[in-house]
């Protein structure tokens, strides 16, 4: 299959690297020309175990390539795949969907024949038919359909994540769309990674649904731990109310996306399906910490809170979720200031570890951001 990635970030870089891997002619083209030509140069714009080996062979097998010239990639491509930054919009908090937008537009005026248009950003329920309305009105004449593919990768893990998933979810109604989506993944099935179909709309939702759960369970064992240092050794008892509280949560949670999947026409289930596939929705991600960071959970619980508002049906657990979550960076530094016998002024502190999470080095929206400032407002070094 011939794939266009049009984005070469953390996702587009990831992914048509991963996709040429698995036997697929892969055009990466972003607007970058610095970008384009570092990795021409063999140089990564960021950084992911094994990511510049994987470009580098691909790249030698001529299944690999980058470019600025998107009308000369779309041209050429059976699918499309739309990788772009959705970052968090000034104000509100949602996702800014520009260029997204942008890349819609552009792609419309280079279709030939029946391609599949793939969102593969993080986007809120309705951006595919927002694109599809864009490429219709662009180019009245294209032959097309638009997906939603959410990509469900853990920096640092990334490529495994992508050869090795707990489940694809393909979002479209086009049994022609579902065909080539099936072809392009189709080495997966040596890995019996199942391909959830579903509406695009449910989707995009199982994106943001995932991703707030996994942050909601987090700050949930955030908490528990606040409770167990101040309740003291009472371990047995805490457990039952610890273990009831949880599921009362994720009871809370399910039935809150569900008021949402039906404001929006989703379909509860299917988000269900797709979020409780991922093995982190297990025993995993119960550890007890500074709080969650990164590219995803800030901006995503955001958008999924904004997406909510707008339908009527506000997400409560999630806004706590957001705020407790905020509220625990804080209170770190508060910690260590007590540990350290109730004032740091005038003391040198080491952090060991600044990034949001091990084997990456993003620093968006770090928890150390937060505890430096709140250790520097105290006086410290």
């Amino acid at each position: 299959m011939n794939i266009t990635m049009v984005g070469s970030g953390y996702v587009g870089l990831v992914s048509g690297a991963c996709f040429a891997d698995f036997g697929h002619t892969v055009v990466c083209v972003d607007s970058n020309r610095g970008r384009i030509d570092a990795l021409n140069a063999g140089r990564m714009p960021i950084y992911e175990p094994g990511l510049e080996a994987l470009v580098a062979e691909n790249v030698r097998q001529d299944r690999l390539s980058f470019i600025t010239d998107l009308e000369a990639a779309v041209g050429q491509a059976d699918a499309v795949f739309i990788a772009v930054g959705t970052p968090s919009r000034r104000g509100d908090g949602f996702a800014d969907l520009s260029y997204v937008y942008a890349a819609a537009r552009s792609i419309a005026r280079a279709l030939r024949g029946f391609t599949v248009v793939v969102t593969k950003s993080t986007v809120p329920v309705g951006t595919g038919d927002e694109v599809e309305r864009i490429i219709r009105e662009t180019n009245p004449e294209a032959q097309f359909a638009v997906v939603s593919n959410p990509e469900f990768l853990r920096e640092g893990a990334a490529i495994a994540d992508f050869k090795r998933p707990d489940r694809i979810v393909v979002g479209t109604d086009e049994p022609r769309a579902v065909a080539v989506m099936e072809q392009i993944y189709r080495p997966l099935y040596l890995n019996a990674a199942p391909i959830v179909a579903m509406s695009r709309r449910t989707a995009e939702l199982t994106k943001y649904a995932a991703n707030a759960f996994l942050a909601a369970k987090i700050t949930f064992i955030n908490e528990v731990a606040d409770l167990c240092e101040a309740v003291g050794r009472r371990t047995a008892e805490l457990t039952k109310y610890a273990a009831n509280a949880f599921l009362a949560a994720k009871i809370t949670f399910i039935n809150e996306v569900a008021d949402l999947c039906e404001a929006v026409g989703a379909d509860v289930q299917a988000v269900a399906r797709g979020i409780g596939l991922d093995n982190r929705i297990g025993s995993k991600f119960l550890h007890a910490g500074p709080g969650y960071g990164g590219s995803c959970f800030p901006k995503d619980t955001l958008a999924l809170v904004k997406t909510a508002q707008d339908a009527g049906t506000p997400l409560r657990l999630v806004e706590t979720v957001v705020a407790v979550n905020d509220q625990r960076k804080r209170a770190m530094a508060r910690k260590v200031i007590k540990a350290c016998g109730g004032s740091v002024r005038g003391k040198t502190i080491a952090l060991l570890g600044l990034t949001f999470k091990p084997n990456t080095d993003d620093m968006r929206d770090a928890p150390a951001l937060a505890i430096v400032a709140g250790l520097q407002d105290a006086g410290a070094v």
